[in-house]
């Protein structure tokens, strides 16, 4: 499997970048490891778009959802410093080498944020004065420096560009002599090995040819299949595709069909950034399945280690208890027998004989077959210990002790080995246990490690303004800010609609979007409580507050001759209808659908205890929206099956504090669901 991207691959790649994200503005920046950066971009009117950048392999959109860090790396934070909110006016790759820079226009001037995407790789922001602001790995090379405050410089170029290369340049290329031309290719451009060896076939070119024996048609040949491939690609009359051998594996990933694959079976794509997101997201989960299985490698040989060991000492153990037990039994059976041997020994001593002595005369006894001497094996002076050995067991008795208390110290010892065995086997059965629980885990872990993270889901255009489905199933949408009032109202406001409003200096207009139908009294309560939740009101620390209605026909946008109206402001004609002491409150929930991720949704309490079970109620409060989305996410985290827990957990706190009215509030206490 290819690990980089390759100069090809870029090209399109910005090629289609070019098209998708200019004018668009950064919204965010997460660093999701050391070298990887995820950047969302906004759009006018449009989802917003994830550009992944992985230093020193790949830049491309992605689908995926994609776990961020809790706490921003310090050079996360200095990108958000320097180019958070910047509009993208260009997208480059730098004469044709793994290098690619995204320029962005801010107040401050223009920064180039630059991914470089050969050897180790490196992502480093350049400011409008082009030094270097910040970079991921700083380094002294002999050619340049990646330092803060110096300039910054492009590596030197590993080929010509074959872009602007010319016929006449390209006959350079048999003045490398004796070297392949598969070789003299890579070198002489900035181009792979893949797409070297892929030109010389359809140029029909040998690849081990010398350089120095090319004809000049085949340099023809080879010069003209070049600009066709680059012509295809700059024209961006591409086929991707995903390159699968026959067990189902991935190959490559290209943005033209080649020649060299012509064997392999192929899945298609629209554009090369959806082929590229496939193919390096599958490298990864098997990158993550190769390394879990490695480690549960690892600690299965640990645990048979373990077990051996283990199961060593049960058996010394055992034998211990064996052993002993017959040195006991062979005592009592031999009881008076010993008792003489020993008290002779003892006796002789006394008497005056030395060791060698006693030992000669035992040996004589024992070679003569004289009981109790037969029993005799040696003697250790120093430990007063007498060895004997009596129907082929050996054991010993202390001159010291009676030949009784060296029996009971036998039994003694065989009793303490019996303890050690309980331990002994206990420890075996948990080591087994641990064993088939990690060949159970094996098969488990390699399933879940081997699962893609979820495709980020596609919104509904309404999920740009306040929304929720009332409890009668129609749908009520409400600005979030002078814009989005603006925006409901001239855009999405029809004649069947009923408009609300809370009456106070600061509030969003609502709309139930009737189609055509009465709305019950229920969905007129909870939009009416759509409408003053989500008002000054709340910032105020209201308790309730009252909220009128009307048809879209009292609403225009001419204000009363002298004066002005602001964004998002309208003028109301006629008779209103109010919906007195509207209570403040806001329920948060998520609705988890079989095989799809966890979604936030929020509104009028009624209405989202009708979807889900799963939500917790807030009312006006002091916590900071990042707090209480915090404390929201472990109570509805909670609430969630263990199988699911984990999912809730991983949503992203912007997607709670989304429906955190004024930025602050708290959990209402009161309730107990």
């Amino acid at each position: 499997m290819k690990e980089k991207m390759t100069s090809f691959d870029i090209a399109l790649i910005i090629s289609e970048l070019n098209q998708l994200i200019l004018d668009a503005r950064i919204d965010n920046i997460y660093q999701l490891d050391h070298v990887t950066l995820l950047l969302k971009l906004r759009q006018p009117s449009q989802p917003p778009l994830h550009l992944l950048i992985e230093a020193g392999k790949r830049v491309h959109l992605t689908s995926y959802t994609l776990e961020k860090p809790q706490k921003p790396p310090a050079f996360c934070m200095a990108l958000r410093k320097h180019i958070r909110n910047g509009r993208v006016v260009d997208v480059q790759q730098h004469e044709f080498e793994r290098i690619v820079t995204i320029k962005m226009s801010k107040k401050t001037g223009e920064f180039q944020l630059v991914s470089e995407l050969f050897g180790e790789g490196n992502i480093i922001l350049v400011s409008p004065q082009n030094e270097v602001l910040h970079a991921l790995t700083y380094r002294r090379m002999r050619d340049r420096n990646i330092l803060r405050g110096e300039i910054y410089q492009h590596a030197p170029p590993s080929g010509k560009n074959p872009l602007h290369l010319t016929r006449q340049e390209f006959d350079e290329i048999t003045g490398f002599g004796q070297l392949e031309i598969v070789r003299a290719l890579t070198k002489f451009l900035s181009i792979g090995g893949l797409y070297a060896e892929e030109v010389l076939l359809r140029a029909q070119v040998d690849k081990n040819v010398p350089c120095e024996s090319l004809k000049e048609q085949e340099v023809d040949r080879l010069f003209v299949q070049l600009r066709q491939i680059l012509s295809v690609i700059a024209a961006g009359e591409t086929e991707s595709r995903i390159m699968i051998d026959d067990k189902g594996g991935q190959i490559d990933v290209v943005p033209v069909p080649l020649e060299k694959y012509a064997h392999f079976k192929q899945k298609m794509y629209k554009t090369f950034n959806e082929a590229v997101d496939e193919y390096y997201m599958a490298m990864g989960v098997k990158e993550k399945v190769f390394e879990a299985t490695e480690e549960v490698e690892r600690e299965l040989e640990r645990q048979q280690r373990i077990l051996q060991s283990q199961q060593k000492s049960l058996k010394d153990s055992k034998r211990k208890i064996e052993l002993n037990r017959k040195n006991g039994d062979t005592i009592f059976a031999h009881l008076g027998e010993l008792q003489h041997l020993l008290q002779k020994v003892v006796d002789e001593k006394r008497y005056g004989k030395s060791w060698n002595q006693i030992i000669s005369e035992l040996e004589k006894e024992r070679d003569a077959g004289h009981v109790p001497a037969i029993y005799f094996h040696s003697l250790e002076p120093r430990r007063l210990i007498l060895n004997v050995s009596v129907e082929d067991v050996s054991f010993s008795l202390n001159l010291r002790h009676s030949v009784q208390a060296d029996a009971s110290g036998y039994y003694t010892k065989a009793k303490k080995a019996e303890k050690k065995l309980k331990g002994a086997k206990k420890a075996v059965r948990d080591t087994e246990a641990k064993i088939g629980e990690l060949q159970r885990g094996w098969i488990k872990q390699a399933k879940e490690t081997g699962k893609h993270p979820p495709k980020r889901r596609k919104k509904a255009w309404y999920e740009k303004f306040r929304w929720f489905r009332s409890s009668d199933g129609l749908l009520v949408i409400g600005g979030r800010d002078a814009t989005t009032n603006e925006i409901l109202i001239k855009k999405h406001m029809e004649p069947q609609d009923i408009v609300f409003h809370a009456d106070i200096h600061g509030a969003p207009f609502v709309l139930i979007k009737t189609e055509g139908k009465t709305p019950p009294e229920q969905t007129i309560a909870e939009s009416a409580q759509l409408a003053a939740s989500y008002s000054r009101a709340w910032k105020e620390m209201f308790g309730a507050l009252d909220v009128y209605w009307f048809a879209p026909q009292q609403v225009n946008k001419s204000p009363p001759s002298g004066q002005y109206l602001k964004k998002g402001a309208f003028m109301i004609h006629g008779s209103k209808n109010y919906v007195r002491r509207v209570p403040l409150r806001v329920a948060i929930g998520v609705d988890i659908k079989k095989e799809e991720q966890p979604i936030v949704i929020g509104g009028p309490v009624e209405a989202i205890s009708k979807q889900t079970n799963n939500f917790v109620e807030i009312v006006p409060g002091k916590h900071s929206s990042s707090e209480l989305a915090k404390h929201i996410r472990r109570l509805l985290a909670k609430k969630t099956p263990k199988t699911l827990e984990k999912q809730v957990l991983d949503i992203p706190l912007e997607e709670i504090q989304k429906f955190i009215p004024s930025g602050r509030g708290a959990v209402n206490l009161a309730v107990r669901r």
